[in-house]
């Protein structure tokens, strides 16, 4: 038996990743080169900021994960060159994005919050080194200070000029303090950061300054260094300006001696840590908002709707919808980019205005997908008033993008007053699922979320991951049904099967197997498995004459449609020398819609395979079978269609026989329903009344009683 390891793999490539980072560190450099000053070309710094991102990409996928390595980093970005505010800033834009988007980090909801984070922790590295370097400097200004205090001693007229040099243009707050702690000297710099002049400072006790939570921790630092426990230090600070708010700032103090070595007073310098809180706001909101709407994003919503679910109004709790554009890649592909983002863009703001009189938070989730989260009172309209708006709004008129005219109507998924206890995650889930019935076969419609139909759906989710093993344990095997002819009973042909055992729970018959395989792409290998073993079985009963009619197959949407399907039916026809005209291969006949489908089958029936269509009498494609010239050999009957007798299939039969196509019914249970389609002119049938499915040597068996 094939592996089921053999389903294709979709992991990036090595290459594909190198190209990706390449890509990536490229538009880094071009950015920063373009905003601040490095010495380095652009060869060298492209090289550069490829190692770096290596090493950042690595720690990202680091486990655990850590954001100290990343501070660290950040540290040693701040000694390329001279980047400051706006290369921090060029390069968290980038990064924030970019690392998204690379192939390696993809699903983006497994790595978006270690993204978040890696871009927090880089800020602060950087802005940590950046303040050192800052330090740094203070620390030289300050030895310039004491020694103009110094030259004091001796020429006062040139120490005040010093001071007035160094101290009065210097950007940050620089305070001579008296060992009684009151102001002796300021610059005008402190001046603006408190939002009072020199003068209105000068003799104010520093402590009567400070945000009063902060003030005994300053006060020990300023009694550990007049005491010459330590020589300087720096903390962070809130001062008091002169409005009431408090200014974020870093303090740094040391202590002037004298000739004699005998503390004189405190020189104290305040950086201003506004601009730098802003920025840490503006990344953390960089992290939580979608960049091309400004909608919060996934993270930030599910964090809301956490809180919304614990303080529901116990009476009118809330909704949560998982809305998705309809069309939107065939947007995408025939009007690109641009015009997609402008019209999400648009989107966007009719959702803003149509839910405008509700509490409401409104977020994108990603592509095309958005979330709504709405805190209901009495007056809120209902579901059904709500998604009506959205889409007559969307679709009553084209909107007009660089002169494109696109609408198109949303499909929504929708949990409606969930239970306060549930966990966000568990909402978002069921709201998805619910979204994903919404769209079979349907656009512009809702669907709401219900438990009993969300745990049908777990269990076969649960079913279809458990398929592979299965597969690879012996459980699924291949399992033959006779093909009858209804006007004399005769055996004409055999149906190749899916069975799976399952101990624990009983057998799944061929359908639901198909329909398990159909949601993970195993059909393919699992389809070609059941294709290679069946016809290996026919070309055994044929060569020991024990049975010699055709083998049928039936095929779902996905293989019927599969670009692969005509090679992998002539390598099966080669390998096992089964010949052509011995094989027939149904198809749904809703797939015949796709062009790839359609020509699977035109292509099988040129080479001698029998084709067939499977479903007959479902809709309106029926009438299109009938006129269409379709070269196929019959065409089944839909077993929903077998018990009610349908007279609209009735009717069609005998256009269909002048046509010169066979009618086959399958799910025969009586001989009283047998009689019936034959006298309504089937030809064709297979059911229990006939057979059930048999492994090979039971099928024999049967034969031979027959």
């Amino acid at each position: 038996m094939s592996n089921p390891s053999r389903i294709p793999d979709v992991t990036p490539s090595p290459q594909d990743n190198e190209r990706a980072r390449v890509t990536l560190a490229h538009k880094w450099s071009y950015r920063l080169l373009g905003a601040v000053a490095i010495p380095l070309g652009r060869d060298d710094l492209d090289d550069e900021l490829r190692v770096r991102l290596d090493a950042l990409c690595s720690m990202l996928h680091a486990e655990p994960f850590a954001t100290a390595p990343i501070e660290a980093a950040g540290a040693d970005l701040a000694t390329l060159g001279h980047l400051g505010k706006f290369g921090l800033r060029c390069t968290t834009e980038v990064l924030g994005k970019g690392l998204l988007a690379l192939p390696e980090f993809q699903p983006v909801s497994r790595y978006a919050e270690r993204i978040a984070l890696a871009m927090g922790a880089l800020g602060t590295g950087f802005t940590g080194a950046n303040a050192e370097s800052v330090l740094v400097q203070q620390e030289s200004m300050q030895r310039s200070l004491l020694k103009a205090v110094r030259d004091a001693n001796w020429n006062l007229k040139e120490s005040q000029a010093r001071f007035n040099e160094v101290v009065t243009s210097s950007t940050n707050g620089v305070l001579i303090v008296g060992l009684d702690g009151r102001l002796l000297q300021v610059n005008a710099a402190i001046g603006q950061i408190l939002g009072r002049t020199s003068e209105e400072l000068t003799g104010t006790p520093l402590l009567d300054l400070i945000e009063p939570s902060f003030v005994e921790t300053l006060r020990e630092s300023m009694t550990d260094l007049a005491a010459g426990r330590t020589e300087r230090f720096r903390q962070s600070q809130r001062l008091l300006r002169e409005d009431g708010d408090s200014a974020p700032v870093t303090l740094a103090a040391s202590l002037l001696r004298g000739a004699d070595d005998k503390p004189m007073h405190f020189v104290v310098v305040v950086e201003d840590g506004t601009e730098l809180a802003l920025l840490q706001s503006e990344l953390q909101r960089q992290a939580l908002h979608d960049p091309l709407t400004g909608l919060p994003n996934r993270q930030f919503f599910t964090t809301q709707l956490e809180i919304a679910l614990r303080k529901a109004d116990p009476e009118h709790g809330i909704t949560v919808f998982h809305l998705d554009l309809d069309a939107f890649g065939m947007l995408r592909d025939s009007f690109g980019g641009r015009v997609v983002e402008r019209y999400l863009q648009h989107v966007t703001g009719r959702l803003k205005a149509l839910l405008a009189a509700e509490k409401v938070m409104i977020a994108r989730f990603g592509g095309d997908e958005f979330g709504v989260l709405v805190e209901n009172t009495a007056n809120t309209p209902g579901i059904d008033t709500i998604m009506k708006s959205i889409n007559e709004d969307l679709t009553a008129e084209p909107t007009f993008v660089d002169g494109h005219g696109v609408s198109a109507s949303m499909s929504a998924g929708v949990v409606h007053r969930p239970g306060s206890d549930e966990e966000p995650l568990d909402v978002l889930r069921s709201a998805e699922r619910s979204l994903r019935r919404a769209k079979k076969g349907r656009r512009g419609q809702w669907e709401l979320f219900h438990a009993g139909q969300d745990a049908e759906e777990r269990r076969d989710d649960a079913l279809a991951v458990e398929m592979p093993a299965a597969w690879e344990n012996g459980e699924i095997t291949v399992r033959y049904r006779p093909v009858v002819r209804l006007s004399d009973g005769a055996v004409t042909g055999v149906e190749a099967e899916f069975h799976w055992d399952r101990p624990e729970s009983g057998a799944l018959d061929h359908d639901r197997c198909a329909d398990l395989a159909e949601q993970t792409g195993l059909i393919l290998p699992l389809g070609g498995w059941l294709l290679r073993v069946a016809g290996g079985q026919s070309t055994w009963w044929r060569q020991r004459g024990q049975f010699d009619q055709p083998l049928a197959v039936r095929l779902t949407a996905h293989q019927a449609s599969d670009a692969d399907l005509v090679s992998r039916v002539v390598e099966v026809l080669d390998q096992i020398g089964v010949p052509p005209e011995q094989l027939m291969i149904s198809v749904p006949g809703g797939v015949l819609s796709v062009p790839d489908a359609a020509d699977n089958v035109a292509v099988l029936a040129r080479m001698g395979v029998l084709t067939a269509i499977d479903d007959f009498g479902m809709g309106p494609l029926d009438f299109g079978l009938l006129a269409a010239d379709l070269p196929v050999r019959a065409v089944r009957v839909a077993r929903g269609l077998v018990k009610s007798r349908s007279p609209y299939v009735v009717a069609l039969l005998p256009l269909l026989q002048e046509r010169g196509v066979s009618v086959a019914v399958e799910g025969i249970d009586s001989a009283e329903q047998a009689q019936w389609w034959f006298d309504a002119g089937a030809d064709f049938a297979t059911g229990d009344h006939f057979g059930v499915a048999r492994t090979p040597g039971d099928f024999l068996q049967e034969l031979e009683l027959r």
